[in-house]
């Protein structure tokens, strides 16, 4: 009788030298990305349109201060003047430290219309003003959606 020893062997846990995680930034922008899409998508259904687009608005800025928290860790400061969002995208020429992009694109809001950035901000002195005019098309009305509090 011939008996036959063989041996096993357990795989091994194989570490994955060079490969790149995803950032802390990279996880958060999907996870703003996700909001909007749901913020719109969801009260579509229900017929409240315009709170959904509300809600976009707010998640986007919120987007949008994340990128600029990180732009402003890397450089020293916030972009300055009315494109400062560009510079989320393309290195400006005058700034060092840039490690963008910090997005993909500029969105406008759900309305159609651009993002109203100042920096330094007349609400935020040390920091920004961000915020989308609205439904209406008006600055400075109770449908505006900003980063600073406001009473609404």
């Amino acid at each position: 009788m011939n008996i036959r020893i063989t041996e096993t062997r357990v795989p091994q846990l194989q570490i994955w030298k060079g490969q790149r995680g995803f950032t802390l930034i990279e996880l958060l922008l999907v996870l703003v990305i996700l909001g909007i899409l749901a913020a719109i998508v969801v009260p579509k259904f229900s017929g409240r349109t315009e709170q959904a687009r509300e809600t976009a608005a707010k998640t986007q800025i919120a987007g949008f201060s994340t990128a600029l928290d990180a732009y402003e860790v890397d450089t020293g400061g916030y972009p300055k003047g009315a494109d400062g969002l560009m510079n989320l995208i393309q290195a400006p020429s005058d700034v060092q430290g840039w490690k963008g992009p910090y997005m993909k694109d500029v969105p406008s809001d759900p309305w159609g219309r651009p993002y109203v950035y100042v920096s330094p901000g007349r609400n935020n002195p040390n920091g920004y003003d961000l915020y989308s005019i609205g439904a209406d098309g008006r600055e400075g009305t109770e449908d505006d959606v900003t980063n600073w509090n406001r009473t609404r």
